[in-house]
């Protein structure tokens, strides 16, 4: 029997129904790969673990043959290889458990595998949205929050602009064709924020356009 974690959200990745004039215009999730390599160190992980096993080698050879002294070190090898694939698998999960949201109105991450928190930011919140673009067409926009909004950068990591801790920023991390959706979000957040206000004069209890 399958089950869903999620199952309790009345709309995918939202803790609520939409409110009356609010649509979805995209949904998408981290590029796994991606994460594992970009927000987790992968190939900086692998790196380090060959590093030390070259290192042990060499020193190895001082007492022992050159095949010895690999067998002897490749321990860090092992090593290595299970802390990667630690990485992967914690990579897979986090963008299994991730539901970025676009609409007319703001943008929301739900986020967290262990303990899952949905972050709703409005574009009138949102200051200014920077892309990380990479090659193979997957990249990360990063959020910069205006006004006194704080969110906690452990809690939301890895889904943050990285080193950004003093004002973390929220992100889309490692999406793939974030170009598009990049687009997406300025036209959205555009049209949003150019739509007039009603507020309610009181002397002649009249509605008029801001």
């Amino acid at each position: 029997m399958s089950h869903d974690d999620f199952d309790f959200e009345p709309i995918k990745g939202l803790p609520e129904n939409l409110p009356e004039g609010e649509e979805i215009l995209w949904q998408g999730a981290p590029d796994w790969w991606a994460l594992a390599r970009e927000a987790l160190a992968l190939y900086w992980v692998a790196g380090y673990f060959v590093v030390l096993f070259l290192w042990r080698m060499i020193v190895a050879t001082e007492t022992m043959s050159l095949s010895q002294a690999a067998v002897a070190s490749s321990f860090f090898l092992v090593l290595g290889a299970v802390v990667c694939g630690l990485l992967m698998l914690t990579a897979l999960v986090q963008a299994k458990a991730t539901v970025y949201t676009v609409t007319n109105r703001r943008v929301a991450l739900r986020i967290g595998a262990a303990l899952s928190m949905t972050l709703n930011l409005p574009y009138t919140w949102i200051g200014n949205a920077g892309l990380d673009l990479r090659k193979s067409g997957t990249g990360t926009i990063a959020f910069e929050l205006m006004g006194t909004t704080r969110f906690s950068y452990l809690m939301t990591w890895p889904h943050v602009r990285p080193w950004r801790m003093a004002r973390t920023e929220p992100a889309f991390r490692c999406i793939p064709d974030a170009a598009k959706v990049a687009r997406l979000i300025a036209e959205a957040a555009e049209t949003r924020v150019a739509e007039p206000k009603l507020t309610r004069i009181t002397d002649d209890d009249t509605v008029a356009a801001e």
